[in-house]
């Protein structure tokens, strides 16, 4: 008898007994596993079709001595996508779902292998699972048998396809898993393992109570642990392994609990390890490091004490390294890491005085623009309310021309938009001569009349405050620009704007109360008009506003 002969004896066997005895079923289903086993083509759908799935069901529902066997069928007919439906059908999920309280490990194994296939990619009939309450019992049969490794995968494999859902996640964050998986995290056996892992652990760390939960449980620390194991190798495994471990540890500090948790003052582990990436010779973990970095300094008191454990240093090397044809996004990340740092007023003069404006000059020669973005962004930061790192920074000539360069990015808003703020933060922090001198030489005068149009009041603001200032200090250096930008126009526009913001319109004031100091700006100011403007204010329901007007008239010699 052949092969196929043999299998369709079994399966007709099977499908007339009407009594499930199992001295009589036992050689039947030796037969049908040995042709599931052997790979028969087209076994499990020609199985699936004779008509024995009830009988199965039936068997897995009597809880006989067959079912670890009957259990292995299924797992191996479900392999084969085609029968996966009729396995739902015959209603095997159900019947099968009991025996994961099984304390038979073999049981368990073969029951955790046939629901984990039938249900794989079929995102209703997970959700029933986890509605079963399948999620404590994986966690249990990992717990209890932690050191059975086919058991331990199937288990973690289910667990990671249920992660993705809020119902399984919501199940998970009750049954504290996070001491289950560092535990096996550690003695994974190999980058497969890891990987699954490290999947549940990302999938789950999107949620902030995990995130703290994750933090109190010892998580960063395991992943931070693993990745000093697997540096310094070249698998590409190991190296997957480390950058999905370094991305999870960034994510993880995206909660502030959490993140202060691993901070531990400057001496946690997870920080300790965080500086040795960033002298790491691996450019992801150069990545991860900086961004991990920018986490840790959400706060002023982070900030402070990482610049006295002398942080920055590590981030200014790390910025040369890729300056030419470096790794844009380490880049990119360093520079945030930088301008997070600089926000404590403190931290920003230690900062201008360990030389920090001159080495992030040396990006200055960049070409990519999210470079150009935030180094412009971090220059600002270290200017902000800083007179004399101003006053440097406005009057170097080298800086002020890639800045002008800038000012003009074609293609980068973003890029046109900071380079504009920073020479108008030149000019409010320093208040110099030399520093509006050096702007109006330059020819940046325009782009600040030009970001004065913006469609961001906080930029129209800066602009115009900018623009009033340099007024007060030179008025000879500003004339020029104005006539050829036509500023005197566009501000009596501004102030007749039914929709302008009242704040514009303040700052828009304040350059004209500046502008009407001089004699000869003052005719230009009556030549267009602008005391009709400016008498529309004076009954403006913001009282400010209509006070400062009134005043300007004064000045422009109109009190009617």
């Amino acid at each position: 008898m052949t092969d196929t002969d043999s299998l369709s004896e079994a399966l007709k066997a099977i499908s007339v007994s009407t009594e499930l005895i199992d001295e009589e079923l036992k050689p039947h289903l030796d037969t049908v596993l040995a042709a599931l086993l052997e790979k028969k083509k087209d076994a499990a759908v020609e199985i699936s079709r004779s008509g024995i799935l009830p009988t199965l069901a039936q068997a897995l529902r009597g809880k006989s001595r067959l079912s670890c066997q009957v259990a292995l069928v299924v797992a191996e007919m479900a392999r084969d996508a085609a029968v996966r439906e009729p396995c739902i059908e015959a209603g095997l999920v159900k019947v099968l779902l009991p025996h994961l309280n099984s304390n038979n490990q073999e049981m368990l194994l073969n029951t955790g292998r046939a629901i984990g296939r039938i249900c794989f990619d079929n995102s209703y009939q997970q959700d029933q699972l986890v509605q079963g309450g399948v999620i404590p019992r994986l966690v249990s049969i990992i717990r209890e048998y932690p050191e059975n490794d086919p058991l331990v995968n199937v288990c973690l494999l289910a667990l990671c396809n249920l992660a993705d859902m809020d119902s399984a996640r919501e199940a998970l964050a009750e049954q504290d898993v996070a001491d289950v998986l560092t535990f096996q995290l550690k003695r994974a056996p190999d980058a497969e393992r890891r990987h699954v892992i490290l999947e549940i652990l990302g999938s789950l760390g999107e949620s902030d109570a995990l995130k703290l939960q994750f933090a109190e449980s010892g998580v960063p620390e395991a992943l931070s642990e693993m990745i000093r194991a697997l540096q310094g190798g070249s698998d590409p495994h190991d190296l997957c392994s480390i950058k999905i471990a370094s991305n999870l540890i960034v994510s993880l500090l995206l909660g502030d609990e959490s993140m202060q948790k691993c901070f531990g003052e400057g001496t946690g582990l997870v920080y300790q390890d965080v500086l040795s990436w960033l002298q790491s010779s691996n450019t992801q973990l150069q990545l991860s490091g900086a961004l991990a970095i920018a986490n840790f300094a959400r706060n002023d008191s982070n900030c402070v004490k990482m610049l006295d454990l002398g942080v920055v240093p590590h981030i200014l090397t790390l910025l040369e390294q890729h300056v030419d044809e470096g790794d844009v996004s380490v880049q990119h990340a360093g520079l945030s890491a930088l301008r997070n740092l600089a926000i404590p007023a403190t931290n920003k003069v230690r900062m201008l005085e360990d030389g920090v404006t001159e080495r992030i000059k040396t990006l200055l020669r960049s070409d990519m623009p999210p470079v150009q973005f935030k180094l412009l962004g971090t220059l600002r930061m270290m200017v902000d309310g800083q007179e004399e790192a101003a006053l440097v920074l406005g009057k170097d000539a080298v800086l002020l021309a890639r800045v002008m360069e800038w000012c003009e990015a074609k293609d980068h808003a973003g890029v046109r938009g900071e380079a504009s703020r920073l020479l108008a933060a030149f000019i409010r922090h320093s208040r110099s001569p030399e520093v509006v001198q050096a702007v109006a030489k330059a020819a940046g005068v325009r782009h600040l009349i030009s970001m004065a149009t913006s469609e961001h009041v906080i930029m129209q603001n800066e602009a115009l405050v900018a623009l009033a200032i340099a007024s007060a200090i030179d008025i000879d250096s500003m004339k020029d620009p104005f006539r050829d930008a036509e500023l005197l126009p566009m501000l009596k526009k501004m102030l007749e704007d039914p929709v302008g913001a009242v704040e514009v319109k303040f700052s828009a004031l304040g350059l004209i109360c500046s502008l009407a100091n001089s004699s000869e700006m003052k005719e230009e100011l009556n030549s267009v008009n602008i005391k009709e403007s400016l008498s529309k204010l004076t009954d403006h329901s913001s009282s400010k506003l209509a006070s400062q007007a009134s005043s300007i008239l004064s000045v422009l010699g109109d009190t009617s």
